[in-house]
């Protein structure tokens, strides 16, 4: 079962970007994927959908990502994404080295929470040395440390009708007339509650670096990196999406990507 798992995940990887390097070399290809008459768009999200039918029917949701050992660890882990955020409220939290960063967690839960780095580190922790699927096409296996969010999610206690945990960051994604847009992201509860779905602040045993998300980013092993949103400062729990931006569930995915993105 291992192996076969192992192969599907290179596959469907893949076949993904393949797929994404549409969207990042000739963007303009993707300019009317919120039209639902696109028939490029249609195509990948019947692609998306039936990965998530796969992932789901043969692992019931909780299959394990490959891990691997210290020796396969041949280089830094690469940046994606904003590697710098410009944004002031975010600049002077790293200039007092996050002492002031709280992780909130509010939406439909018992008991919102606002923890402290510190608070997060006290938890009990997971380490676990996984590969990072770009959307790009580059991979990159790095040792990540964090708290699994399912303990976090244990102590707000999430309300029944919950059905998404949407993440949200400090790194503003645009910048116009009309505000700046933030980035978010989104996960069902299903890889909310797997194991190795974590929030990291270690990468290769020291603190988490600003260009690869610090304070906090996320970790879902079976997705590919854009589904692992980094500068998180909220966490929210939902029933949908149709509130938040363009209701499709996170920033990249209002603009034509997956929402699940799994491999």
């Amino acid at each position: 079962m291992t192996k076969f798992r192992i192969n599907r995940r290179a596959f469907i990887t893949s076949a993904a970007v393949g797929g994404s390097g549409l969207v990042l070399s000739g963007c303009d290809v993707f300019d009317n994927l919120s039209n639902p008459d696109n028939g490029l768009r249609n195509f990948f999200e019947g692609a998306n959908n039936l990965t998530y039918r796969v992932q789901r029917l043969l692992g019931g949701g909780y299959t394990l990502a490959q891990e691997f050992t210290e020796a396969d660890i041949r280089q830094p882990q690469r940046p994606n994404g904003v590697t710098a955020p410009d944004d002031s409220f975010y600049k002077g939290l790293q200039s007092g080295d996050f002492a002031d960063w709280r992780l909130n967690v509010i939406g439909l839960v018992e008991k919102p929470l606002s923890l402290t780095r510190d608070q997060l580190r006290a938890m009990p922790s997971r380490t676990q040395i996984t590969r990072h699927d770009c959307v790009e096409g580059w991979s990159c296996i790095a040792k990540w440390t964090g708290t699994p969010l399912s303990l976090v999610l244990d102590e707000a206690k999430v309300k029944p009708e919950a059905r998404y945990v949407v993440f949200h960051c400090l790194d503003s994604i645009e910048r116009s007339l009309s505000g700046d847009v933030k980035y978010y992201g989104s996960i069902d509860l299903i890889d909310a509650y797997h194991p190795q779905t974590i929030l990291a602040y270690g990468l290769n045993g020291k603190p988490l670096p600003v260009e690869n998300g610090a304070p906090l980013r996320v970790r879902v092993e079976r997705q590919l990196g854009y589904k692992m949103p980094k500068y998180v400062h909220q966490i929210e729990l939902v029933a949908s999406f149709a509130e938040m931006g363009l209701g499709k569930g996170g920033y990249w995915e209002d603009r034509g990507y997956d929402w699940f993105g799994g491999i």
